[in-house]
């Protein structure tokens, strides 16, 4: 897997990762969906980047122009509820692609920290021979993508996949380098050395969709 970690490179992006984390900022919930959202417009401007282009010609209304425009069909699948606001960025560049939404849940076994990943809704398109563009904002175990990918390999095989996220753990980003393809490529934000026992990022962020979209039961 190639991994494109941003954090490394300075960016107004680290702008917008400083407030998702800032637990006083993220309190004002529509400014935490739209920073997140900002952020999956600059992944996806730099995702950009490596796909296939092709030339087309433009009529002005002085003349005619080549431009270069992306030459890919595109699928952007979520995982819900927190993967809403990332999916918003990025449609916002690729407002063209089609779309999936898949809900995955940590189900934990008897009131303890184990758990298991559980999917129990999926909407797609089909994906093969197509750029899967493939959404989760918070990259902690890797478990959750694992399963999701299992799932979207019923619907067919992507010519290629980028996977898109906000913050994940170091752990997590090794765990899905041994599931995915080689040339998978990761576009994250963040990555934090520490996962502690329930499996949440240290220093992270929070409950993201909690965050994003108010507490569940």
């Amino acid at each position: 897997m190639i991994t494109q970690n941003f954090e490394e490179t300075n960016s107004v992006l680290n702008t917008f990762i400083s407030e998702i984390r800032d637990d006083r900022i993220q309190k004002d919930s529509m400014r935490f969906r739209r920073n997140i959202e900002r952020v999956g417009e600059v992944l996806s401007y730099e995702m950009s980047k490596s796909l296939s282009y092709k030339t087309q010609t433009v009529t002005t209304p002085f003349g005619i122009k080549e431009v270069r425009i992306p030459d890919e069909e595109l699928v952007i699948c979520s995982v819900l509820r927190a993967g809403l606001p990332l999916h918003q960025g990025i449609l916002n560049y690729f407002d063209r692609a089609e779309n999936a939404f898949i809900s995955a849940f940590r189900k934990h076994i008897n009131n303890t920290p184990e758990f298991e990943v559980v999917v129990n809704y999926f909407a797609s398109p089909s994906l093969e021979g197509k750029v899967l563009i493939l959404t989760d904002p918070m990259l902690a175990t890797g478990k959750t993508l694992e399963n999701v990918y299992k799932v979207l390999k019923t619907h067919g095989t992507p010519k290629s996949i980028h996977i898109v996220s906000l913050i994940g753990s170091r752990l997590g980003v090794d765990y899905i380098e041994k599931i995915f393809p080689k040339d998978t490529q990761l576009w994250i934000a963040s990555i934090d050395n520490i996962l502690d026992k329930n499996g949440y990022i240290i220093p992270g962020i929070g409950d993201a969709g909690d965050l994003a979209f108010g507490q569940k039961l």
